[in-house]
């Protein structure tokens, strides 16, 4: 397993330097909280070109997304409640740092072998704190993202990478384009948040992933 205090390292080159995604720390690295370098607390500095793209098209991955999931599985998509309203963000406290139950929803197949709505068992991770910014991490799974969340707000930005199988070092964030991920982690309900990706490289149009604390 990755050390949770570890994963500042994801971002921290680009996080220093404003380099768009070209450091080369990774989340394998065997760096504490007290000794990794300071991340910046601006996901702007920290972004790619190309997910910074797909964080301003978020909107339309919902609308492209959500009517496909609508006509697969009526009855899914609408005991789901607020969890798939796009303008259903609450203002008040970020997810704090902890353990969650967190489960997966694919939105919008891409490619024949995949269907419009994709519903996942509950797994577990965990959020926590890296100074300034906090990281997430999905400890379980054959896709598990991983990276640093920045306040923005009433949402936290996610950014991070994707690992596949039984890899255990994420690649560097900006290194493959396939791997980078970016995403809003939104306020939802009572002790309930969504992280929203729009437009992953694999598989869908749209990734919801909810989150509840498991404690």
């Amino acid at each position: 397993m990755i050390r949770l205090a570890s994963l500042a390292t994801v971002l921290v080159g680009c996080a220093t330097t404003a380099c768009g995604g070209t450091g080369v720390a990774s989340a394998g690295a065997k760096a504490t909280a007290t000794t990794a370098p300071a991340v910046s607390d601006d996901w702007r500095r920290v972004a790619t070109s190309a997910d910074r793209d797909r964080l301003r098209r978020w909107r339309d991955a919902w609308m492209a997304a959500l009517p496909r999931a609508r006509a697969a599985d009526p009855a899914g998509v609408a005991a789901q409640g607020v969890l798939f309203a796009p303008d259903g963000v609450l203002a008040g406290p970020a997810a704090p740092a902890g353990r969650y139950r967190c489960r997966v929803f694919k939105l919008g197949g891409m490619g024949s072998a995949m269907r419009d709505f994709t519903a996942y068992p509950a797994f577990d991770c965990r959020i926590s704190d890296e100074g300034s910014v906090r990281s997430f991490y999905k400890e379980s799974g054959s896709q598990r993202p991983v990276g640093l969340l920045f306040p923005d707000g009433d949402r936290t930005v996610f950014l991070g990478t994707l690992l596949l199988g039984d890899e255990r070092a994420a690649l560097q964030y900006g290194q493959d384009r396939d791997r980078d991920m970016a995403g809003l982690l939104e306020r939802i309900g009572e002790r309930r948040w969504r992280l929203v990706l729009p437009y992953p490289r694999f598989e869908s149009m749209l990734d919801v992933i909810e989150l509840v604390p498991a404690e």
